[in-house]
Order: structure tokens, then sequence, then C-alpha cells
């Protein structure tokens, strides 16, 4: 991705230096708390979803230097954020309507939230009740190393996208009537609810790679594809358990998160997010 010297977002907060250590309650490592995380992105920031990951009594603060390849690494998610604000910015002014931009925080190992204490086994997410996305950038050497993805800044700049999109959702009240829906749910509706609701943050994620294309690289489309097969739901429960439970899925299998990236991307057309009637009628 072609992004260097370009505009940088003043909406990222660097906590990298300051981080916070914590033991971890839940376990399972970054992908084995999907279902979590799933469930704390529907709960409009319950905190007590999103601190069963981590015991707030053990944390420490520790600061450190940032090396220049951190620094470079944060420059690059500065104007990846940049970038989606001036694609959320026009599609929602062309509609008549206001984005609120997100904020973004970059921590390393645990850190505070509206949302009440995370770590970085939780992955990247979105906290709605501080409208802000969370990431732990060390989180992709795992994606790459134990979950098979490519390497690549792309696989950053689509999550990063796909994050936002669940910003998206919040500003727009889908999230809000998912919550609604799900209460009067059974538990495989609810995932059900759950799995649409990350495939439309992927279809937002290539919407906003379709009209970001001035500045992609051959091969960025690539390196986001391979990120999304590598944490759909079937390949991280084969990968973990070696079994596949539909009925579980919280984020959609491979193929899908693929297919609604690419729906995105190819159409450009907000007109066609709607993976709830693809996926429940």
């Amino acid at each position: 991705m072609k992004w260097k010297g370009r505009r940088q977002s003043s909406n990222v907060e660097d906590r990298r230096g300051m981080s916070g250590r914590g033991k971890l309650v839940a376990g399972g490592g970054i992908i084995g708390l999907i279902f979590v995380i799933a469930q704390f992105v529907l709960s409009d920031g319950d905190v007590s979803v999103l601190e069963q990951l981590q015991d707030p009594g053990t944390s420490q603060t520790e600061q450190r230097e940032l090396t220049a390849e951190e620094k470079e690494l944060g420059d690059f998610t500065e104007v990846v954020l940049a970038d989606t604000e001036d694609v959320w910015n026009e599609i929602f002014a062309s509609q008549n309507m206001t984005y609120n931009e997100p904020g973004m925080v970059l921590f390393s190992d645990a850190v505070r939230t509206g949302c009440g204490n995370a770590s970085a086994a939780t992955g990247p997410f979105y906290c709605p009740a501080d409208q802000k996305v969370y990431m732990d950038l060390t989180f992709f050497e795992e994606l790459r190393t134990r979950f098979g993805a490519k390497g690549g800044d792309f696989a950053i700049a689509y999550v990063i996208a796909h994050e936002v999109g669940h910003h998206v959702q919040n500003v727009l009240g889908t999230a809000s009537e998912v919550r609604r829906l799900q209460q009067q749910s059974s538990q495989t509706e609810a995932n059900e609810l759950s799995v649409a609701m990350e495939l439309q943050a992927d279809f937002y994620a290539g919407i906003w790679a379709h009209y970001n294309q001035e500045y992609l690289q051959e091969g960025d489309i690539e390196e986001a594809l391979s990120a999304a097969n590598a944490v759909g739901d079937d390949a991280i429960q084969r990968r973990v358990s070696g079994n596949v439970n539909p009925d579980s899925f919280t984020h959609g299998t491979s193929k899908q998160r693929m297919e609604w990236f690419m729906k995105g991307y190819r159409s450009g057309d907000m007109n066609q997010r709607d993976t709830f009637s693809a996926l429940l009628n």
C-alpha cells in the first residue's frame, strides 16, 4: 500500500510505550477467545464481557522507548485510519449524514478501555462505549505464524477497516438493532446474527478498499483475503481443535469472509450490504 508522506489521522493514541501487563483469565490465545469478543462487540460495551479476559488486579505498568520499526508501523496505522475517515466522511455526506470519526488506540499486552480491561489475547476490537478501535499490533505476527496468513501491511489495513466497519454499524444503528434481535433469539440464532454483523464489517472493509484503490499495490488484495481466510470460524476451529461446529460460528466461514470483502471491493455499493437477508432467509 502506498502510504508514506500521506495524511495521518489525529485520532490515534499510541500507548505502546506505556503498556500494561496482566494475567489472562480466559486463556486460549488470540483466536481462541473469538466467541467472547463477538459477545462483547454486540453487547454495547458491556464491561463484564471484556473483563472475562483479564484479572485487573495483576496488571502492572511498564514504560519503554518504541523501536524505529514500531514507530513506522504506528505511522502506517495513522494513514490507514485517515483513509477510512476520508472514505466514510464522503459516503455519509452523500447521504446527508454526519460521520463521527472513531478513535484508535495502539497498545501492548493490556489496556483499559471505555468497555473495561482488555488483553492482547482479544485481538483487535471496537469498543462502542468510547467509539474507539483497540489494536495490539503483535496480533498480526501471530496471525501470520500461527494461522498461516500472508504478511504485509495490507493485512493490517484490512483489519483496521473491518473494525472501523463496526463503528459504522454503531453509528447507523445496526448494532443496537442486532442486540435487540439477539435478546429475542436462541443461541444459534444469536450466533447467526453475529455472523451477519461480522460479514457486513468485512463488506464495509471492502467498500473502503474500493474507494482507496489509487493507493493499492500489487498483492494488497491478496493479503487482505489471506487475513480474512485465516480468521474464518471454520479455519480457526479446524486448526485449534480439529473439528468444525457451524452452530457455534460467530464470525463466518473463511469463504464467506472473503466473499463479502470482495463484494464490497468490487461494487463499492452500500446498497449491497445486507448480509442479514442473505444469511437468515
